[in-house]
């Protein structure tokens, strides 16, 4: 098992198909206890280091790590000494004189995680850095395809919007590359990025000409915080020609899976009536979350050892 979680393209399938094998073994040991919670990581303290908003993905770690028995140590930029200027580095020694055993981190600056790996002594989890990776998202996708569709080999997934801005998107393709999935990115030319050529992945401007053919549409967000320019007409028009609405998804195959890391923008990229839909998944996403960080907090503090429980 790798020492770090930094990015998608550091797991091999074997390694990844661990992770989601343990998620499975996590999320089953749970359900059958009425007190919500395993010994695993008692003694042991986790740290999450979030130098930007997030809700989603902060909880689910809380709630993984507090599920194991571990001390769980949250600590926000704002309302820190980061407020008065403390550098990266110096937040860092001050974790490892603490005794953090695993920091879950996420930046605004690409390569942050990795940079944290060399001042700390403990494990490192990229909870997202700048545009680079998000790769706990990528692996709950995954588990959550695996487990509606049964296998990840083979399926067909559309990665739709804004891909430029998309962490989530990065690792996805990375991920879902080392599991034989084939994957179709679609967005507009201004909101793929340079280089997208030479990723392993086809892309398309026309969302409509892919629908019929998809396993699984997974929409993004349009980051409009990281964008200090215009990036299409309106939002009237992007919704037109990229959003998810009833009439699109009518024309999935029936067993197709409909995703979102969220947050959501219900009525840009996706309808409300389709993100309530009974094919969306976002709701299991979450919750699937919980165990696949869970299982990575686990793997990376413990070591395998055979069983979850």
């Amino acid at each position: 098992m790798i020492e770090h979680l930094l990015s998608c393209d550091d797991l091999d399938a074997e390694s990844a198909t661990l992770i989601l094998d343990t998620a499975a073994q996590m999320a089953h040991a749970m359900s059958g206890r009425e007190v919500r919670k395993l010994p695993t990581l008692r003694g042991r303290t986790v740290v999450n280091l979030f130098y930007e908003d997030s809700t989603r993905t902060r909880v689910s770690f809380e709630a993984a790590a507090k599920r194991l028995s571990a001390d769980v140590v949250t600590f926000s930029a704002k309302g820190s000494s980061v407020s008065k200027g403390e550098s990266l580095k110096d937040t860092a020694l001050t974790l490892q004189a603490m005794g953090a055993d695993a920091v879950v981190v996420r930046h605004p600056a690409s390569g942050a995680p990795h940079r944290l790996t060399g001042w700390l002594d403990g494990a490192v989890l990229n909870a997202g850095d700048g545009t680079h990776e998000h790769p706990t998202q990528a692996l709950l996708d995954a588990y959550t395809m695996r487990s509606h569709l049964g296998r990840l080999e083979g399926l067909r997934v559309a990665i739709v919007g804004d891909i430029l801005h998309s962490r989530v998107a990065r690792s996805n393709v990375s991920l879902l590359r080392t599991f034989g999935a084939e994957v179709t990115l679609v967005a507009p030319p201004t909101l793929l990025p340079v280089g997208v050529d030479t990723w392993p992945v086809d892309v398309s401007y026309d969302f409509d000409a892919v629908l019929s053919r998809l396993d699984v549409v997974m929409m993004l967000r349009v980051q409009a915080e990281r964008m200090n320019a215009s990036f299409f007409p309106s939002a009237r028009e992007y919704t037109r020609r990229y959003g998810l609405d009833a009439h699109r998804m009518s024309r999935l195959p029936e067993s197709a899976l409909v995703m979102h890391p969220g947050p959501m923008n219900r009525g840009m990229e996706i309808a409300a009536s389709v993100a309530d839909s009974a094919r969306s998944v976002i709701v299991d996403q979450v919750a699937n979350g919980v165990s696949v960080r869970m299982a990575a907090l686990y793997l990376l503090l413990s070591g395998h050892k055979g069983g979850a429980a």
